[in-house]
């Protein structure tokens, strides 16, 4: 991990590098460039990981900035694991909301977050309010 680098500084982003790097690495969820930085916008804080110029990693975390926060869209690019990259990542994420509690969701990763800390909570539930990445679909209320 000596080369790698990380940043909370949203302006050394390339959003459509980020795009790019999140399509070929299969971690695409079909947000556009323009939505990827208007999430990490609206976000607490973002976490960024680099290997030179290359985008390698990044996670943030929404919180209410009392006692709840959320993390999401934790990425380690596949040939960079197992490297401490999301371990860091994650550390500097929770150092920024001391006090709260955090929950993720992760289908595949649980040893991953065990390791930072996390508990399994089975009991979450979510919903999709109208259409995936629509904001002005029906919601269906």
């Amino acid at each position: 991990m000596h080369s790698v680098r990380f940043t909370t500084d949203l302006s050394e982003i390339d959003w459509q590098a980020l795009k790019a790097a999140l399509t070929a690495d299969q971690f695409d969820n079909g947000r556009t460039p323009e939505q990827y930085e208007l999430s990490a916008r609206n976000s607490y804080l973002n976490v960024f990981a680099f290997d030179g110029d290359e985008i390698v990693g990044n996670a943030r975390i929404l919180s209410d900035g009392v006692c709840n926060a959320y993390v999401v869209d934790v990425w380690t690019r596949t040939d960079h694991r197992r490297r401490g990259i999301a371990r860091e990542v994650m550390r500097m994420l929770l150092m920024s909301v001391p006090g709260q509690h955090v929950y993720l969701a992760t289908d595949d990763a649980q040893p991953v977050y065990a390791a930072c800390g996390f508990r399994l909570q089975p009991d979450g539930m979510g919903r999709v309010v109208g259409k995936w990445l629509d904001p002005n679909s029906d919601p269906g209320l």
